[in-house]
């Protein structure tokens, strides 16, 4: 057919096998017989997306293949449905269809009853993908509050794991999965083994891992920190801030999780699971690059979460704020509401001087030199990193005798006074005081 318009059509296609009316074989009748109907018009290609929201067109290949070929002169005009068919969002709405209009490229959108070639389409269009975009929004709030009652009810959200399958929102043991895990956190606890070594094992004894190509070390500690193994549950530990981009992040406290204690049958003691991170946190503190942060607060190491029985961390924006290092719901509690309460003890505080003892700084510079080259060894640092660190070490040791008096700071000793700080569910700390505390 001579100067026929080559006509595009557009639709996103649902998954679910019961929703016939929007099914692809449903939508591709439907554009064929009507761009038939249609004097000189000619029916070029149909592009369908399955199952991808509306709100964003980065996920939607068959979206951006259409774009791409418009680019190309494919043809001449895309026909749709409907705004939200095309895109929940305003911006990409806008941007899209100015676009393919540069490109001499109309859009359709027939329940909508705009064709974007038209003088006044711009205001329409603005105007109904506002109002299409604001109902994703209303949509997104639900599925949110339903998915949260869910999770509050126990409904797991997820894919399985190393030792669970999930099926209909429930967990239920793999066998094999989970001897892999009991032998990961008996290796771990009883036998001492560092995650290396765990991973090296693992490899060298054949077992194979999920979702990933082979053993490290970063795979086992995951397996260590995960609550599952010992029957809890800790949901929304990712979020989805923005329902336009869909981008998911970490939950930073932003929202609150969803923790159920003894939610499901455990894989390992809940005795093993708390020991295996008791060693985790010491390692993790004892390590060269965290050693400096570990002391760079008066209560570095000493606070406790009541919950999960993870340590503290320190996070400082406008205040200095402690929170929960797995991130388990747990509240957080600022620095001088914990100094607050220590000073209500009313124990002396006074500064005073100490006389440094070359002997026994030297023995310390000579255990952290050991300890560097020991993390070297296992490959736990870089060589960059251990010859850093270790020229750190020796300019310490060049200053050690150089000390003959030092004044103790006020972080000191409050670090001398505190044996350790334990922050409950409802935030309030307990603070236990060192009897007596330890003379400086």
């Amino acid at each position: 057919m001579k100067n026929a318009k080559r006509i595009a059509a557009y639709c996103r296609v649902s998954t679910e096998k019961t929703d016939q009316a929007n099914s692809f074989e449903s939508q591709k009748r439907f554009f064929k017989e009507y761009i038939e109907r249609q004097p000189d018009w000619l029916l070029a290609e149909i592009f369908a997306d399955e199952g991808h929201s509306g709100t964003s067109t980065k996920k939607r290949k068959a979206f951006n293949e259409m774009i791409q070929r418009a680019k190309n002169n494919d043809f001449d005009l895309i026909i749709t449905k409907e705004i939200s068919r095309f895109a929940r969002n305003t911006l990409d709405s806008i941007h899209y269809t100015r676009e393919l209009r540069k490109l001499g490229v109309g859009v359709i959108f027939l329940n909508d009853n705009i064709n974007t070639l038209e003088p006044d389409s711009e205001l329409r269009l603005t105007i109904m993908s506002s109002i299409a975009q604001e109902e994703s929004r209303k949509t997104s709030e639900r599925v949110k509050w339903g998915q949260k009652r869910r999770m509050e009810q126990g409904t797991v959200f997820g894919r399985s794991l190393l030792g669970y399958d999930v099926l209909n929102g429930r967990l239920f043991i793999n066998q094999d999965g989970a001897e892999i895990v009991r032998l990961i956190f008996d290796k771990f606890v009883n036998e001492n083994k560092g995650t290396h070594v765990i991973a090296r094992e693992l490899r060298e004894a054949g077992f194979k891992p999920m979702r990933v190509k082979e053993w490290q070390n970063t795979v086992i500690l995951r397996v260590l920190r995960n609550e599952k193994y010992c029957g809890d549950l800790v949901q929304k530990k990712t979020i989805t801030p923005d329902y336009l981009s869909h981008d998911k992040k970490y939950n930073r406290g932003e929202e609150e999780f969803i923790v159920i204690k003894n939610h499901h049958e455990p894989i390992v003691s809940r005795e093993i699971f708390d020991a295996a991170n008791r060693l985790l946190d010491e390692r993790a503190l004892s390590q060269t690059d965290k050693a400096k942060y570990s002391n760079r607060y008066a209560f570095s190491g000493k606070i406790k979460c009541g919950r999960c029985n993870s340590s503290y961390v320190a996070r400082k924006r406008k205040y200095l704020t402690w929170r929960c290092y797995k991130n388990c719901g747990n509240k957080s509690i600022r620095n001088d509401v914990i100094m607050r309460i220590i000073d209500e003890l009313k124990i002396d505080k006074k500064p005073r001087e100490r006389k440094e003892n070359p002997e026994e700084a030297n023995r310390a510079l000579g255990a952290k030199k050991a300890r560097l080259l020991g993390l070297y060894v296992e490959g736990a640092i870089e060589k960059e990193e251990f010859l850093t660190a270790r020229l750190k070490l020796e300019k310490e040791a060049e200053k050690t005798n150089e000390k003959c008096e030092v004044e103790i700071s006020e972080s000191e000793i409050y670090r001398n006074i505190v044996e350790q700080i334990i922050v409950n569910e409802s935030g309030e700390a307990e603070v236990i005081i060192k009897h007596p505390p330890t003379e400086l």
